[in-house]
């Protein structure tokens, strides 16, 4: 294998080597409270990023999609608070998928003729509008959230045994990045790719552009649902405060100091984010302060990479790339005639 391939893949063999012997390497905690929180949360993150980088939209409402696809699914389920409807968990599952999917729809059928800070307001404006819809209607929320959510037997309980749901979390986090990386590459994602990069030609050549824009928000919106329904399934719960603002925040810095540009990134985001989360948090000196401290982080990794850790990567990649160049062709040259 040349170092070039070796370079490119052997980090990720590497992760999945890891994660694959996850719960005989960490402890059950580690496992929950690090690792599989860091795999959904990548998943809400890596539906940012594909609309950022793919198709030209920085969107604030990933967490609220997630939002109504975890109170969707907590509400059709056996729980404490919300309705009483009591169907299997697997059902709940895919109809809360679902209407994620009609919900991001609707939204980018509305905000996919603006563009930049205005698209951007359009889906904070929604993100607190599901915010407060499901604070002020307690028939779906409860009264301080829906508790005790029954989850698919397959999983078990996840404070007691977190293995079914670490490997859950894990293939879908698979599933997720694979299908994007397919629509990437796909004709529909270089469609998604030429309307981010010039509308105007786009819409020349004979492309519904707003069609386009709103058809990637949905597939957004759909993995985006994905990671609502591991997280209720995580927490066995939900409540209005899980998709409040500084949840919408969080999702963002994750996604920028792993990398608006790379898939991967927002994994890379995810556990850089968590781990910071479980270790800064425990130092005294820092205590309540975590936000600013992630927030300086966030400024530094912006201002020496604005494409993240992941930028940072492949900046290091490039060198080694070329130094190795340098050497195999010095060494492949004739020595000078005396």
């Amino acid at each position: 294998m040349s170092l070039e391939r070796a370079i490119n893949w052997a980090p990720g063999l590497l992760a999945v080597v890891i994660l694959a012997l996850a719960p005989l390497i960490f402890s059950d905690f580690y496992l929950s409270a690090v690792i599989t929180k860091a795999l959904w949360l990548g998943i809400a993150a890596v539906s940012l990023i594909f609309l950022a980088g793919y198709a030209g939209m920085v969107s604030l409402g990933q967490v609220a999609l997630y939002g109504v696809a975890g109170f969707t699914f907590a509400n059709l389920v056996v729980a404490d608070g919300g309705s009483k409807v009591g169907l299997n968990p697997w059902v709940a599952t895919l109809l809360g998928l679902v209407a994620a999917v009609a919900v991001g729809l609707f939204l980018g059928a509305i905000a996919s003729r603006s563009y930049g800070i205005y698209f951007l307001m359009i889906t904070l404006a929604f993100a607190v509008l599901i915010y407060y819809f499901f604070a002020q209607v307690t028939d779906l929320s409860g009264f301080g959230g829906v508790n005790n959510v029954q989850t698919p037997a397959l999983i078990g309980n996840p404070l007691q045994d977190p293995a079914p749901l670490f490997y859950i979390a894990l293939v879908a986090s698979v599933v997720a990045y694979a299908l994007l990386r397919y629509v990437s590459r796909a004709p529909l994602g270089l469609g998604f790719q030429g309307v981010r990069d010039d509308p105007s030609r786009m819409r020349a050549l004979g492309y519904n552009v707003p069609l386009q824009r709103t058809v990637a928000f949905g597939l957004g919106a759909l993995v985006a649902a994905l990671a609502g329904v591991i997280s209720v399934w995580w927490n066995t719960r939900i409540s209005p405060g899980s998709i409040a603002l500084p949840q919408t925040i969080d999702v963002l810095v994750i996604a920028v100091i792993g990398g608006l540009f790379r898939l991967e990134g927002a994994w890379v985001g995810a556990f850089a984010f968590v781990a910071l989360d479980n270790w800064i948090r425990g130092v005294d000196v820092i205590g309540s302060r975590f936000n600013t401290v992630v927030g300086l982080i966030f400024l530094a990794i912006v201002l020496v990479s604005p494409g993240g850790l992941m930028g940072i990567w492949e900046s290091l990649t490039d060198r080694l790339r070329r130094r190795f160049a340098y050497e195999s062709r010095a060494a492949t040259e004739s020595p000078p005639v005396p």
